[in-house]
């Protein structure tokens, strides 16, 4: 496999209906794919070196900035693998989404460090969930 050009895999993770993002060591985000552009709302003109701020709601970015500080100087992440973390976030036109995402912590051709996400929306999903636990609480309350 690592004979593949690396012009495919970057086409696929260009296309890719997941969102995938890779953010620099200062937090800017340096790369943005048409999933995460569907996902959240902004191209990857707007988004292209600005702070991550710009989809983490405002209540939860002090907890964001501290854990991904803490894993930039660690140099790994817990949350990779089969960890999913699940975090509210915002997109473009002001709405609350529901986001899942991975994390993994690669180093770039001179050594600096990146953080790469790859992100799912499932606000539907977390909104169907809700819907049925009301449901049920509703059902066993009569």
């Amino acid at each position: 496999m690592a004979h593949l050009d690396p012009e495919l895999i970057l086409g696929m993770t260009d296309q890719a209906p997941d969102g995938i993002m890779i953010i620099d060591s200062a937090g800017l985000i340096r790369y943005w794919n048409q999933g995460a552009e569907r996902i959240f709302g902004f191209s990857a003109a707007e988004v292209d070196g600005r702070s991550l701020d710009v989809i983490i709601p405002e209540k939860h970015r002090k907890r964001h900035w501290d854990g991904f500080e803490e894993a930039m100087a660690r140099g790994s992440s817990k949350y990779g693998d089969a960890d999913l973390l699940n975090v509210p976030a915002l997109a473009a036109d002001g709405r609350r989404l529901s986001i899942e995402f991975s994390v993994v912590l690669v180093k770039g051709p001179d050594g600096s460090a990146y953080c790469g996400a790859v992100v799912r929306d499932v606000t539907a999903r977390r909104e169907r969930e809700r819907e049925l636990m009301r449901r049920r609480a509703e059902a066993s309350s009569v």
